[in-house]
């Protein structure tokens, strides 16, 4: 989601234009990021008799919201692949990072784990989750960057490319300073059954990146009202607060409650649904028949054509979810032979797990490029 849409000639007759919604005003607030300001402080009441209740409920919400959000960046990723790996109607360097990310990264991944997994290298294979976890701050702030983007084109309320220079730099800045803060000393911990080890980094390190971060939060504050008053009192305001969510509440204070990291899952992927359901929709809206009614006559109901096939993608994508989450890894386990007492019993929900929020990252990096021909045609419609 690493949306960076220029402003163009047509900005300001644009800006006169009345404002568009992915959804509409309340559920672009909620799914973008406003949830989370609702959500949080209603966790620090929970009685400690009900937390656990409360946990069970917020993994089986965060998994049921995560397998589609992962699943759809696959569906639309991969959907005409043979055309972008060709660069039929995309620029090369587009082309060259489809190849990447879509054959590479992955063979790239599935040889590191073959190797780890063959030689019972706990250690090496620890580390894999070290890596998921940077990967995964950085896809949240580009998430949230992107967000903020996107808002800004449907309320025709732009920011011009130094503004957009501020905006990235503190969310990389939050996003580092975050990292480091789990990795001030050399720990290990367990995740699925395996070990995985955080770096000993100095202290100092770690107070230069919060005072660079607090720099760079002071002056994208400066920087919006300056926005603020050029654009007539008016910004992008949901895009705004997923901005802000995505990098303070879901990654920089992620930890100021154990509950709060069960739940921020489930956020970022329904921030991430509310663009892919509108940009989906766009596309069936674009098929010849989109607007007939479909058949058998029963399924009349849904309205027209395009309602049921945007109903088929997101029942797809709950279904390929599920056999990537849970069908593969237990047949994996099943049919593949490892020294379980030395690597566990959960190996390849380990490797899966870790390969799919990895991969996840370099797939939306390609999709939402700017530039990229079907981001410009369905997303903004």
């Amino acid at each position: 989601m690493a949306l960076d849409l220029s402003v163009d000639a047509s900005a300001a007759k644009a800006a006169t234009l009345p404002g568009k919604y992915l959804f509409g005003p309340v559920a672009d607030f909620l799914m973008l990021g406003g949830s989370a300001f609702l959500i949080l402080p209603i966790l620090f009441l929970v009685p400690l008799e009900y937390e656990g209740l409360v946990a069970a409920t917020m993994v089986v919400v965060a998994y049921l919201v995560n397998y589609p959000h992962f699943a759809h960046s696959y569906q639309i990723f991969y959907r005409n692949f043979g055309r972008k790996v060709r660069g039929n109607g995309y620029e090369k360097s587009l082309q060259l990072r489809y190849i990447f990310a879509g054959i590479v990264v992955p063979l790239i991944m599935a040889a590191f784990f073959a190797y780890g997994a063959a030689r019972a290298d706990t250690q090496l294979l620890g580390y894999a989750a070290n890596a998921m976890f940077f990967f995964v701050g950085w896809h949240y702030v580009k998430q949230g960057y992107g967000m903020l983007m996107v808002d800004a084109v449907l309320k025709r309320k732009f920011f011009d490319n130094r503004d957009k220079k501020v905006l990235l730099v503190n969310s990389y800045v939050v996003w580092i300073l975050a990292w480091l803060q789990t990795n001030t000393a050399v720990t290990q911990g367990r995740y699925y059954g395996l070990e995985y080890y955080t770096f000993a980094v100095p202290s100092w390190i770690t107070n230069i990146a919060l005072l660079a971060a607090v720099a760079s939060t002071a002056a994208t504050v400066l920087m919006l009202i300056n926005r603020w008053h050029r654009n007539g009192h008016a910004l992008p305001y949901n895009g705004i607060v997923a901005y802000v969510a995505s990098l303070y509440l879901w990654i920089l204070i992620a930890r100021i409650n154990p509950l709060w990291l069960l739940v921020v899952p489930a956020l970022h992927s329904l921030q991430y649904l509310a663009v892919v359901w509108r940009y989906q929709t766009n596309v069936e809206r674009d098929v010849a028949d989109a607007a007939q009614n479909p058949q058998p006559k029963v399924l009349s109901f849904l309205g027209p054509l395009y309602r049921l096939r945007v109903l088929g993608f997101i029942v797809g994508g709950g279904a390929l979810g599920y056999l990537g989450f849970w069908l593969m890894p237990m047949a994996m386990t099943a049919l593949i032979p490892y020294d379980k007492q030395v690597l566990g019993s959960s190996l390849f929900f380990f490797i899966v797990l870790i390969f799919i929020n990895v991969h996840h990252y370099f797939l939306d990096n390609v999709m939402w490029r700017r530039g990229n021909p079907e981001v410009s045609k369905y997303l903004f419609r």
